[in-house]
């Protein structure tokens, strides 16, 4: 199996407040990308207003290893506010997990974000989460995404993230539906889209970039199409979830420059 056909790229869109991040540590924990008990809560929610508010308001991608897979995941904000970063996203992932809160069903978000992935032909795996409650509503939910998505019963995923009942099974359906990458066959073109950044007051400029073509390397020079902009490349790596330096990242991966 060649190293591209072994690799996943996949978000998780919903409304907000409907259980994104919390999945995203069952899926960490369940990789062993980080060990059960042993982290804060919503993990990928590092940014200070993100734990302040109780929401995603950054993207937060890690690179997870799952049955010999490569899986890497971006959890995406949910309010309406971060549409844009949202579509970022959908460019750099050939899947997506719509996620829907039992308690709550189908909200405006939902919609929206799930129209972002049907336009850009992306794989979608619905699933309704928090059904462990006793105000989850799991039949009108499954009904109002059979409406929606004109899906089979059977093919929506009843989960809850809190407790990873289900989790297992989604993922399993991840590795299965979602494409691996598809990239050019000229390896002597570099081409990368930046779908989000912060400054680091150490290393600089830290790009979340998703590879589309070619290896980008340690010392590489690069420019940003967008404003001709040259640079050197000081360091490249996965986010596991913390920074991990690596030798390149090459076409299908999602990782910093």
């Amino acid at each position: 199996m060649s190293q591209i056909a072994t690799i996943r790229n996949f978000a998780i869109i919903a409304h907000i407040d409907h259980g994104k991040s919390t999945l995203a540590d069952r899926l960490l924990e369940l990789t062993h990308t980080v060990e059960r008990g042993r982290h804060d809560e919503q993990l990928l929610d590092r940014n200070p207003i993100s734990r302040e508010r109780g929401i995603t308001i950054k993207l937060a991608p890690v690179k997870m290893t799952y049955k010999g897979i490569v899986l890497h995941l971006i959890d995406t904000p949910g309010h309406v506010d971060f549409s844009y970063e949202v579509d970022r996203t959908l460019a750099c992932v050939e899947g997506v997990v719509l996620l829907v809160d039992a308690t709550q069903g189908i909200q405006a978000q939902t919609i929206a974000n799930a129209y972002k992935a049907i336009e850009k032909n992306l794989v979608i795996i619905p699933a309704i989460n928090k059904i462990d409650l006793p105000s989850a509503e799991v039949a009108k939910c499954k009904q109002q995404l059979v409406d929606f998505l004109g899906i089979q019963e059977s093919e929506i995923h009843e989960i809850s993230a809190k407790s990873g009942q289900g989790v297992p099974e989604l993922l399993d359906t991840v590795v299965e539906l979602v494409p691996p990458p598809t990239i050019s066959d000229d390896a002597s073109q570099q081409q990368a889209l930046i779908f989000d950044s912060y400054y680091d007051q150490h290393k600089g400029v830290i790009a979340f970039a998703r590879i589309f073509q070619g290896e980008f390397r340690k010392g590489m020079k690069m420019g940003l199409a967008y404003n001709q902009t040259t640079f050197e490349a000081t360091e490249v790596g996965f986010f596991s979830p913390e920074l991990n330096e690596k030798e390149s990242l090459k076409a299908g991966e999602i990782g910093y420059i």
